[in-house]
């Protein structure tokens, strides 16, 4: 069993994960921590985490990035490993991350997905293969309305997983209206839509001659995020310090 702290309990994440751990046999929210008390739990709910002192394997955190900082503090004391999902973080933050992976185990990915970090996989294969053979790679991802940035991190992620494999040879381009000009092989188009309440939509195109390789990926609901992040809360259960990713989950089960 996974006693885990859910960091943020009460907002819609937060809430998620609640559902989904209560129908999971292997995990068990033991406390919450939330400055807005307004939602009963099934478990107690602190407003500050330093007040708390149950005993746990993990913290999963969906909060904001403000409350960040007081998180690494408690857990890198009480030596109880993180899931850190929380999304706006400062660079001196990111920075301090890194450093706080040497003490204690802290799992952070731009996407918590298990359907985003398998693909990732299956594009490095794909474009080993395609883009050598001078095929065009882009990335069109969806959102809702109320989304601010853009690309997404996710669209990041997906790029950089295929520069890696190819030595980060590859130009982003964001915005070709200001281009007057032909594609340059050596680059990635990303493109982002805004509208309604999708909650994420990602495609990438592989455009060679006389043919189109697609690989999409497609949320339906927050549910995707919660459940991968419940899948990470189990996996970092007892792992020494370290910076891991989701990509460590998923080998874990093969």
């Amino acid at each position: 069993m996974t006693k885990v702290i859910m960091h943020g309990c009460n907002g819609k994440m937060g809430q998620a994960i609640t559902r989904i751990i209560a129908e999971d046999e292997q995990a068990e929210i033991v406390a919450g921590i939330d400055v807005f008390d307004g939602i009963q739990n099934p478990y107690p709910v602190f407003t500050s985490i330093g007040d708390c002192n149950v005993e746990a394997d993990v913290i999963i955190d969906f909060s904001t990035a403000s409350a960040v900082d007081d998180l690494l503090n408690f857990a890198v004391e009480r030596q109880i490993p993180v899931v850190l999902c929380t999304t706006g973080l400062s660079e001196v933050q990111i920075a301090r991350i890194e450093e706080d992976a040497e003490k204690v185990a802290i799992l952070k990915s731009a996407n918590m997905s298990l359907g985003i970090n398998t693909i990732m996989s299956l594009l490095q294969a794909a474009a080993k293969v395609f883009a050598p053979a001078g095929y065009d790679m882009e990335i069109v991802e969806k959102h809702h309305n109320l989304k601010i940035d853009a690309p997404s991190g996710t669209a990041l992620a997906l790029a950089d997983s295929m520069n890696d494999v190819l030595g980060n040879q590859y130009e982003y381009v964001f915005d070709r209206s200001q281009r007057r000009q032909r594609r340059d092989e050596k680059e990635i188009g990303i493109s982002a839509v805004r509208g309604g309440t999708i909650v994420g939509e990602h495609e990438v195109f592989f455009a060679g001659t006389d043919e189109v390789i697609e690989i999409k990926h497609t949320a339906y609901s927050k549910a995707v995020f919660a459940k991968g992040a419940v899948e990470a809360a189990k996996f970092l259960k007892g792992k020494g310090p370290g910076h891991y990713q989701m990509s460590d989950v998923i080998a874990a089960k093969n």
